[in-house]
Parts: structure tokens; sequence; C-alpha cells
């Protein structure tokens, strides 16, 4: 457990969000939610009938990392492609509400709005609908969002890649969005989907699950299942990059650097209603945390204690700096302004 004099140090890095700003490049994505209870069953299938109370939207994908950064007093400018549809109007709807900056909404007349439904009853999850293509985004709107990530590369203290394998990011993408990061030394941070793994080598970090990473360095050559701590180096190895944060679950984390150290970091959660998001929530505070000065090590104890308060949320959840600031026993110091330390 971290004590109350490494708590306080995290603390102070909280304290800097607000001077850090963050391009937030990925899969935009409508959530909604139905709320309602159950009291009986379908007599027309084995399934349960919800009764509908209300709904709500929310924005997800990309866009929930995004939230994440703003919550925690950070500035954002997200970048990412929606339909021109009912759900895409719904969703900048949704962004205004939420103050998130829009000018990186590119437009797609081809393809739907992600939106993804949760029915929700007594506080748990039903049934989720998934209305979505899943495709590479074409050439021309691959070129509008590198432009618009160059125009706004100069002012940004760190990029986040927000890859949820819908289309968004793709090779091309990530190619010549991760040279214009390196021309200017800005740090780069991926979420990342399996498929594209290979094309992430030389970012600063990427946060993968347990299942993702087990997934893209496989068993060993004698068909053995490797430990985590195998798993991890293999990945900073094999991708060059600074650190893997793999998140764990009720296990944890586990963060590995280029050293070859590994720190196990303990859940921080107390109790745990919907984990829908927590991994945004990881990357949008691992990020935060780095661009205003934290090691990598702080910067992963940091992202534990925020996912530990999120995952006690319901629905697609954010943390903000007063909650995580209780989390570690410290009290948020809204008028502290700090310089940033670069990473």
């Amino acid at each position: 457990m971290p004590t109350k004099k490494t708590n306080e140090r995290l603390s102070v890095f909280v304290e800097r969000f607000s001077d850090v700003k963050v391009l937030v490049i990925g899969d935009f994505v409508l959530d909604q939610f139905v709320w309602g209870s159950v009291d009986r069953i379908s007599p027309e299938a084995p399934v349960p009938v919800v009764n509908v109370e209300r709904e709500s939207f929310l924005p997800g994908g990309a866009l929930n990392v995004a939230n994440n950064v703003r919550t925690l007093g950070g500035h954002v400018i997200p970048c990412g492609v929606v339909g021109r549809d009912l759900q895409g109007r719904m969703l900048v709807k949704v962004m205004r509400r939420e103050k998130i900056d829009i000018r990186g909404v590119i437009y797609d007349p081809t393809r739907p709005t992600t939106l993804k439904t949760r029915v929700i009853a007594h506080s748990q999850q039903v049934v989720r609908f998934d209305h979505e293509l899943i495709r590479e985004i074409d050439a021309s709107h691959i070129n509008q969002v590198v432009e618009f990530s160059q125009s706004m590369m100069p002012t940004i203290d760190v990029v986040i890649i927000e890859d949820y394998g819908k289309g968004v990011i793709n090779p091309t993408l990530l190619t010549r969005v991760l040279q214009q990061a390196k021309q200017l030394k800005k740090p780069v941070l991926v979420d990342p989907k399996e498929k594209h793994f290979p094309y992430y080598r030389g970012v600063t970090a990427i946060t993968p699950n347990r299942k993702e990473a087990l997934s893209v360095v496989g068993p060993d050559q004698n068909g053995r299942t490797l430990e985590i701590d195998e798993v991890g180096r293999e990945l900073v190895k094999r991708l060059a990059v600074e650190a893997v944060l793999i998140t764990l679950g009720e296990a944890g984390m586990a963060l590995f650097e280029q050293d070859g150290s590994m720190t196990r970091i303990p859940t921080a959660a107390k109790q745990v209603y919907d984990v829908s998001g927590a991994g945004d929530t990881v990357i949008a505070v691992f990020a935060m945390a780095l661009a205003a000065g934290a090691s990598k090590c702080e910067a992963a104890m940091l992202s534990n204690q925020a996912a530990g308060v999120v995952v006690g949320k319901l629905g697609t959840a954010t943390v903000n700096r007063e909650e995580l600031c209780h989390s570690l026993g410290t009290v948020f110091k809204s008028s502290s302004k700090r310089n940033l330390t670069r990473v």
C-alpha cells in the first residue's frame, strides 16, 4: 500500500492536471443507457421483461477518455469520425453538453455513428446492443484526421491513441500521427487492439488488459502459456516502448519498463459495480500524470487509484480531481499552480 508521503506526492500531480493539454485520437462511440426494472419473465421466451423508466446518453469510446481528461481538469481535444445521422447529431449534442471540444469531429456520410445500447435493471446489465460498421476509414478521412492532428500537435503535451478497432485507427493513420509526434517530441500513449500491436512500435507506453497482452505474445515454443511478468517484458522488448501497463482486473496492474523492472500494483477498488470504461480512465490518468511530471511508476499508481474510483460507479463513468485526491487520503487544492515538468 502507498504511504501517506507517497499519496501526498501523487496528489501534487493531480493538482497540476489543469495545466495539461491532451490530444485524443480514436473511435467515437455514443453510449446509450436504458434504465428500468424487472418483475416478470416474458411469456414469449425465457427472457426478462424490462419496464423502461428512463434513458441517458454519454460520450463513449475515445470520447470517454476525453471526458475523463475534462473532469480531471485537463484541456482535451478529441479527434474522430461520426456519421451524418441521428446518432452523430446526438453525439455532438452530448459533447457540447459535457463541454468537450468538437473541432475534431470529422463526418463520414458512408458510415453510421457507433451506438452501444446497454439495458440496466436493478443495477445489473441485462443486455447490450451494438450498432456499428467495423471498417477502416477511407483515405480522405485519414487525411482529415492527420491534418487536424498536425494542426494541434504543437499546442498539446501528450497524445492518446484510443483504438477500439472500429476503423479510425489503422496502420496508415498510426504511422503518420506517430511521425508527427516524434518530430515534436510529444509522448504517445496507446490503449491497444490486438491486430494493430506491430504498428505501436516506438510509442511511449501502451495499456493493454490481460487478455490483449496474452493474445499478442502467445505461448512459448513449447506451448506453455507465459506468466504475466514474461508477457510484459516481452512486449516492452518487442515494441521498443518505454513502458507497458497491463490492467489485471481484480488483481490490479503490472507496470513494465525499459530497464527490465516490473512493479505490481494491487487494486484500489473497494467495490465494483461496473467495469465499463475503466480502461479509458486508466489511460487518461496515466497520460496526464506523465505530462504533469510523474514517473512511470507514479503515473501507474495514480491510474490504479482512479480506476478504483470509477469501477464503483454504474455506467460509463468518469473521475474528478476531488474524488481522486479523496481516494489518496488528501484534499484537492484547486488554487495550486505549478510549472509542468515534461516527460
